[in-house]
């Protein structure tokens, strides 16, 4: 399972490569999925009726996973232990390395400078190759 973060999701509709290629070809596998603090991120920023249906549309094409307890009890610790580190992230983005790790999943995104930090959380490559 790969998890796609809110700036992928971006690139994606805006075509921007290597990410739309990427992505084009894992929503095809139907390992391609998403967080719901990613969807919201993403429906937040939209602009005009033809965005919010293109967001809409690709979101429908993807599993969007929930913040359930395990992921949530996750993203705590992550934040916990970050924290002590002085080496803090967004509180989204620990929601979303939450539901990763709670899954087990990959996470595909460009932050990997503060996605990084994370302990344990797998991050796959942009690229086309195969990540598994």
């Amino acid at each position: 399972m790969i998890v796609a973060d809110s700036d992928v999701l971006i690139d994606f509709l805006r075509g921007a490569e290597p990410v739309a290629g990427r992505m084009a070809i894992e929503i095809g596998t139907g390992r391609l999925c998403t967080t719901a603090m990613s969807a919201f991120e993403i429906r937040s920023g939209s602009r005009g009726r033809r965005q919010a249906d293109a967001i809409e549309r690709l979101l429908d094409a993807l599993q969007v996973l929930p913040i359930d307890h395990e992921a949530a009890r996750r993203a705590a610790e992550v934040r916990c232990a970050l924290e002590k580190e002085g080496k803090p992230i967004g509180l989204a983005d620990y929601l979303v390395a939450g539901v990763c790790l709670s899954l087990g999943a990959m996470l595909l995104t460009r932050n990997r400078r503060e996605f990084g930090r994370v302990p344990g959380l797998s991050l796959a490559e942009l690229s086309l190759a195969d990540d598994d």
